[in-house]
């Protein structure tokens, strides 16, 4: 599974790019607000800090807004994904600019049908939202079985499935375990995702018994 980061914080980023773990990062107009700054420069910072897709999310509604802002977008960078709302003019821009070559993520999917309409408009990324779909007494995870159900069955279909909406450890491992592609997820869940009691008190219990043996490494 590759691992997106949420956010606009370019600190947040170039920390967890340092690890070498973090293979791209989404943004929304939400995280664009938060950041402060504008969002060319948003942008442009946090390409610089990552090599992989970085989503930058159009604000526009009709087919021709958005894709005038993705003609702003796309040049800031050759890793900018364009990020469009499933809407049917967010899916005819999506066709429109896939078949330029230009890489989409499809967002706010909340239906396997929303999906599969995505995936034949030529979107690179679909993002279910399950976190959301959890907050309507359902179980997201059913939205990820059922995308990756559909499209195992058509060898035509290249979209990867980007877990969205995360918000838990448990979250991102049953998107794994069902097979999603990417989870994009805020910077503290994604911290989260290597802490564990039991590794704290062993390396705890390690660390004494070395200081008890009085040796030194270097």
């Amino acid at each position: 599974m590759k691992f997106f980061v949420d956010t606009a914080d370019i600190d947040d980023i170039r920390d967890l790019a340092s690890t070498g773990l973090l293979d791209g990062v989404t943004t929304n107009p939400s995280l664009i607000m938060k950041a402060g700054r504008p969002i060319k420069e948003v942008i442009a910072d946090i390409c610089a800090a990552v090599d992989g897709p970085v989503s930058a999310e159009v604000a526009a509604t009709d087919f021709d807004g958005m894709m005038a802002e993705a003609a702003v977008l796309t040049p800031i960078a050759d890793n900018v994904t364009i990020k469009v709302p499933l809407t049917w003019d967010g899916l005819k821009a999506c066709r429109a600019l896939s078949q330029k070559g230009i890489g989409v993520n499809v967002t706010l999917c909340f239906s396997a049908t929303q999906a599969l309409l995505a995936a034949k408009a030529g979107a690179t990324f679909i993002s279910p939202f399950i976190g959301r779909i959890d907050d309507m007494g359902y179980d997201g995870m059913d939205l990820i079985g059922d995308i990756r159900a559909i499209y195992d069955n058509y060898d035509s279909i290249s979209t990867e499935i980007l877990a969205a909406s995360v918000r838990s450890n448990n979250h991102v491992r049953d998107a794994a375990k069902l097979g999603a592609d990417v989870a994009t997820v805020p910077p503290d869940v994604l911290r989260k995702l290597a802490n564990h009691p039991l590794t704290d008190k062993g390396l705890a219990a390690f660390l004494a018994d070395w200081e008890k043996s009085g040796q030194s490494i270097m």
